[in-house]
C-alpha cells in the first residue's frame, strides 16, 4: 500500500472521534489491551509521562517534551488530533513518524485490525507505543484523547501523571459537573505513581485527593509561578507552567538529570523543538493574523483576554465549531464590537455555517458566512485597518485548514 492508501484504509475502516463524534468513543480498554498483546506489550518497554485535562494538556505535553529534549533525552510525544498531517500525532525529538513506518505498521497488524476492529484512536495509540518501544526512546510524553479512565492511552504505567485544568467539554460523555468530569480524568492516577494537579479548583480537588489516597499515589499540588515568556506565548501556557515545572521537579527527584536552563530553553523554543502549531500562532504581522485551536469556553476566555491586549483596533473574528458544543456560553465570551466571520471545516462533525449563523442570531450575534476558512480570512483581510487583528479560532479542524499554517 502507498501512504495515501494506508490512510484511506484507516479512515474507511475505523471510527474516528474527530470526524464522527461520540459514535467512535469506545468506553473500555478491551481493544487496546488486545492490540498490546498482539504487539508484545510495547507499552511496558518505555518510560512515560501521562497527561489528562480539559485545557492545557496539549501545550503541557509539548512543553514537557521540549524540556526533556533540551536535557538530552530521546523523547517521544503522542498527541491528538493532528493539524496538517497524520504523522504529527507521533513524534520523536520533534520529528514526525515517517510515512514508511506508518505503512509498515498497518500492513504488519492488518490481521489484528480485521479481527479486533479497533477505533481510529485505538490503532494510532498502538502505533505510537509500538514505535516508541522499537525506537527505544528514553521517555515518551503521552496525551490522553478523551477523559482518562477509559482512554486508550490508559494502559501505560508512567513515571508521573499530570492533570491540567478541568472544564466543561465533552459533557455528553464525561459528565455534567466538574466533579464528574474530574473523576474521569482522575482515571489516569495509578497505584503509588505521583500525580501532579496543575490547576487547583475547589470543585475537583476533593475528587483527586480521594482517588490518589485510595491508590496511595503521592499528590502534588502545583503552586503559583512568576515565570513569564520572553516572546509571544499563549496566556494559558503561563497558567500551565506550574504543572509543567512540578512534573519536571518530580522527574528530577526520580533521578532524571534536568537543570533550570533546560526548562528555559525548552519552554522558549517549544514550537521549534516539538513542532507545536496553532497555539497563538502569528501568521502575519501587519495586520496581525493569529490562529489558535481553543475550542471551549474556558480556553476562549483566556484567548480573548490576551488578544484584547494585542489588538489596538477592531477584532475580526473568524469562527467555526463542531456540532456537539453548547454555543451560548462561548458566544457570551466573544469580545464586544467584534466583526464576525462564520465558517466551517471539511469534517462530518463540523457545524455547517448556515446553522452556526442561525445560532449566532438567536444569541444576538450577526456575522458573514463563508464555507471555507481561507475565504473568510481573505475577506477579512480586505476589511482590516493596520491596527486591526484577525483571529481564527473555535475548532482544531478550522485552524487545520488554514493554507498558511
Amino acid at each position: 500500500m502507498t501512504y495515501s492508501d494506508t490512510l484511506e484504509y484507516l479512515y474507511a475502516r475505523l471510527p474516528m472521534y474527530q470526524r464522527v463524534g461520540q459514535a467512535a468513543y469506545k468506553k473500555d480498554l478491551t481493544n487496546t489491551n488486545r492490540l498490546m498483546r498482539y504487539l508484545n506489550e510495547p507499552h511496558t518497554k518505555f518510560k512515560s509521562v501521562h497527561i489528562a485535562g480539559t485545557n492545557g494538556k496539549g501545550t503541557s505535553a509539548h512543553s514537557i517534551a521540549a524540556i526533556l529534549q533540551s536535557a538530552g533525552y530521546k523523547t517521544g510525544l503522542y498527541t491528538s488530533p493532528h493539524l496538517k498531517t497524520f504523522t504529527e500525532r507521533i513524534r520523536i525529538d520533534g520529528d514526525n513518524i515517517s510515512e514508511s513506518k506508518v505503512i509498515e505498521f498497518v500492513e504488519r497488524i492488518k490481521p489484528a485490525i480485521e479481527e479486533i476492529e479497533p477505533s481510529f484512536f485505538e490503532i494510532t495509540v498502538a502505533m505510537a507505543f509500538d514505535y516508541f518501544a522499537n525506537e527505544k526512546v528514553d521517555i515518551a510524553i503521552i496525551e490522553t484523547g478523551l477523559g482518562g479512565r477509559l482512554d486508550s492511552t490508559n494502559v501505560i504505567k508512567p513515571e508521573v501523571s499530570l492533570i491540567t485544568n478541568i472544564g466543561f467539554d465533552h459533557t455528553d460523555m464525561l459528565g455534567n459537573t466538574l466533579a464528574e468530569i474530574a473523576r474521569e480524568k482522575a482515571g489516569i492516577i495509578k497505584d503509588r505513581i505521583p500525580v501532579v494537579i496543575g490547576t487547583i479548583q475547589p470543585e475537583t480537588m476533593p475528587v483527586f485527593k480521594e482517588v490518589a489516597s485510595t491508590l496511595n499515589a503521592p499528590l502534588i499540588e502545583a503552586g503559583a509561578s512568576d515565570w513569564t515568556p520572553k516572546s509571544l506565548a499563549p496566556n494559558y501556557l503561563t497558567k500551565n507552567y506550574p504543572g509543567i515545572v512540578a512534573v519536571i521537579e518530580t522527574l528530577k527527584k526520580e533521578g532524571w538529570q534536568i537543570h533550570e536552563k533546560h526548562i528555559d530553553v525548552g519552554i522558549e523554543n517549544v514550537n521549534e523543538l516539538t513542532g507545536l502549531k496553532g497555539r497563538l500562532q502569528v501568521l502575519e504581522e501587519k495586520p496581525m493574523i493569529i490562529a489558535d485551536v481553543s475550542h471551549n469556553v474556558d480556553g476562549m476566555k483566556v484567548l480573548f483576554d490576551q488578544v484584547a491586549g494585542l489588538c489596538k483596533g477592531t477584532l475580526h473574528l473568524v469562527f467555526g465549531t463542531v456540532k456537539d458544543k453548547d454555543l451560548k456560553p462561548i458566544f457570551m465570551s466573544f469580545p464586544k464590537m467584534s466583526k464576525i466571520y462564520w465558517t466551517e471545516s471539511n469534517v462530518p462533525r463540523s457545524l455547517i455555517v448556515e446553522e452556526l449563523a442561525i445560532q449566532g442570531v438567536v444569541n444576538g450575534i450577526e456575522g458573514e458566512c463563508f464555507k471555507n476558512v481561507n475565504q473568510a480570512i481573505s475577506h477579512a483581510k480586505q476589511k482590516v485597518q493596520p491596527d486591526d487583528l484577525i483571529l481564527i479560532t473555535g475548532s482544531t479542524f478550522v485552524v487545520a485548514e488554514i493554507e498558511e499554517l
